[in-house]
């Protein structure tokens, strides 16, 4: 602040002006950094699915050096991707509007339940024993494992406390998913019992049909198709896979599904609800496929 004061004193407004300073003059004008960001944004050669720094460079007779800082000032990054998803269900509307509604403000004295199945988890052994955990070293395993079966997790999430109620199957089919229903009307004997589950075939046969016309108090509330993450249940399934199932080891199914019920019933000691906090508006502005997205099928 002192040399800007000196300066400013002894040339005035002329004095504060930046001025020539020492250092390599600069040797990439506009019209290549241009050039540059356009190609990027264009296909690269054939047999090639991204451009990467070198490829590019060569392309425009360029360092690597400059193409990677080109990207990096222009923020740049086709080594990158992201996933997305936009529904196509006619009743995309009414169905968001609906589970929001349930979330935000449930129905008084009803109880609401996130229903779904996690099928086909796997019950896999390392090939060697692992290594501990050692100061400076993480816990070591081997890449390869063995196959020992695998289970159908079916879980009802309670909304408003948080609490999991699970069971093991060993097939996914309508009939499993009947029996779980059974066994939640006997957990919830009163009230009504409103269940946000997705659009999976197994939940609406005809013998499920015909057993929810038979149980009134019982109402489904289908996630729009292509949004299964409406369903607040899939927030505890990502817990548990990372928690219990992607770092296990399980000689038998039977030893998997007793990992998994020592971790339902420790979670349930501790639990507390989900927060719900986006309106249906909100998901609503951006769950509808928007005119700019690229014609490329997937």
């Amino acid at each position: 602040m002192a040399l800007w004061r000196t300066s400013f004193a002894r040339e005035g407004i002329a004095g504060l002006a930046d001025r020539p300073r020492s250092g390599r003059p600069r040797t990439i004008d506009d019209a290549t950094v241009q050039r540059a960001i356009a190609k990027t944004l264009e296909r690269p050669p054939a047999g090639e699915t991204h451009w990467s720094v070198r490829t590019l460079a060569r392309e425009l007779g360029l360092s690597a050096t400059t193409v990677a800082r080109i990207w990096r000032e222009h923020r740049l990054k086709p080594h990158q991707t992201r996933t997305f998803k936009y529904s196509s269900d006619p009743e995309l509307e009414a169905k968001v509007i609906d589970i929001c509604g349930l979330y935000l403000d449930p129905p008084e004295g009803a109880l609401v339940l996130c229903v779904d199945e996690k099928t086909q988890i796997q019950a896999l052994d390392r090939t060697q024993p692992i290594l501990p955990i050692r100061p400076g070293l993480p816990e070591g395993r081997t890449h390869d494992y063995r196959r020992n079966g695998t289970t159908s997790l079916y879980a009802a999430l309670e909304i408003a406390s948080g609490q999991v109620l699970a069971e093991c199957h060993p097939r996914h089919r309508a009939a499993e998913f009947l029996a779980f229903l059974r066994r939640i009307v006997r957990e919830h004997p009163e009230g009504e019992l409103h269940i946000v589950l997705d659009n999976s075939s197994t939940h609406s046969t005809p013998e499920v049909k015909r057993w929810l016309a038979r149980h009134r108090r019982v109402r489904f509330h289908f996630t729009p198709k292509g949004a299964s993450w409406m369903n607040m249940v899939e927030s505890w399934f990502s817990i548990l896979t990372r928690k219990q199932i992607r770092r296990g080891t399980y000689a038998s199914v039977p030893e998997l599904i007793a990992a998994i019920e020592r971790f339902v019933a420790g979670y349930n000691e501790l639990a507390a609800p989900f927060v719900w906090t986006k309106p249906a508006d909100q998901i609503l502005a951006k769950a509808v496929k928007r005119k700019d997205t690229s014609g490329t099928e997937h």
